[in-house]
């Protein structure tokens, strides 16, 4: 299937009624709830539905899915949360989106709910413990506040003679920043460095935070996990480049897209994971049996055109710890 049909399928899903998705009336349906764009995810959503395929399950075949993408406007996640609830959907699959999953959460303590999400699921109360889960989610976690702080030191190391940095979060999405800005604050303090919060939910407060970050006299700039940023990859590499601010993100795609440095758990891994684990669920595994999977591969990479762009001079101990370097 051509990646634009593909797309145009997952934007269409959204508004059909159940009836037209569901000609079989055993056929489970799937809800699939996010907070991004149908667009920047189509690869990460094939990796989901791969997921679902190695274990049986085919879209159209003998499950159906119903997809709703808030595109970045988390004030809505509730009512397309309680909307799939209504429709009584088999299950609940929110992978990449920590405000889908609160939303999800809060709308149903029944249905099953399937995640990935860059935090702690117990410290964002998602889980009870990640062994046992006990409520009606489980899912795979990043454990973002965890390498957050590595990302913090890796640019750090780059940049060794900078003092002053800044970390870019959603100030939409509290339960998933604020722990993060703790910890980094923390990582910070230990290192000696200063550390800027600057916030930004659109396009257009990304390059007021950009221009912010120049004022305050930032070196380096962290940018905290969030799904909306995961739309602007190229935004913001672009002005990380043109602003000559030496920037740190999780995916690969950051870097991909020109970003500098990137320190994370494989997108389409995860997404591929939570496939699995709505099969399972689909199969009659009782959630709160299943425990909280940890996305033990996390990568390092490094764009060294970005780097010498920048007139970096990226350590041969740098070099040698990255899993990729793009040239």
């Amino acid at each position: 299937m051509r990646r634009r049909e593909f797309i145009a399928g997952l934007g269409a899903a959204a508004g059909l009624p159940l009836a037209a998705r569901a000609q079989q009336p055993s056929r489970p349906v799937i809800g699939f709830l996010h907070g991004a764009s149908a667009g920047t995810y189509a690869p990460f959503v094939t990796e989901f539905i791969r997921g679902l395929r190695q274990a049986g399950y085919v879209d159209g075949d003998n499950i159906a899915i119903e997809y709703r993408w808030a595109d970045g406007q988390y004030d809505r996640l509730p009512g397309m949360a309680a909307d799939l609830v209504s429709r009584q959907v088999a299950v609940i699959a929110t992978p990449g989106s920590t405000p889908a999953t609160l939303a999800a959460k809060a709308a149903t303590t029944t249905i099953p709910i399937v995640f990935f999400v860059a935090g702690n699921p117990v410290d964002l109360g998602l889980v009870a413990n990640l062994g046992r889960p006990s409520g009606n989610l489980t899912g795979v976690t990043g454990l973002n506040e965890e390498v957050g702080p590595k990302r913090l030191e890796l640019l750090h190391q780059l940049v060794p003679r900078v003092a002053s940095f800044a970390v870019l979060v959603n100030p939409t999405s509290p339960a998933q920043t604020d722990p993060l800005v703790r910890e980094l604050q923390t990582a910070a303090a230990k290192l000696g460095l200063r550390l800027d919060v600057l916030t930004a939910s659109t396009e257009h407060e990304i390059d007021i935070a950009f221009a912010t970050l120049l004022e305050k006299g930032a070196g380096g700039l962290v940018i905290g996990p969030d799904a909306y940023f995961n739309t602007r990859y190229d935004q913001l590499a672009t002005l990380a480049l043109r602003h000559a601010v030496p920037t740190i993100y999780q995916y690969r795609e950051f870097t991909a897209a020109g970003g500098l440095l990137s320190y994370g758990p494989k997108l389409a891994e995860v997404f591929r994971l939570a496939g699995l684990y709505t099969a399972r669920v689909l199969k009659g595994e009782k959630v709160a049996d299943l425990p909280v999977q940890q996305a033990t591969k996390v990568e390092f990479i490094i764009n060294l055109k970005t780097a010498k762009a920048l007139d970096i001079n990226v350590p041969v101990s740098l070099l040698g710890r990255a899993d990729e370097v793009i040239e």
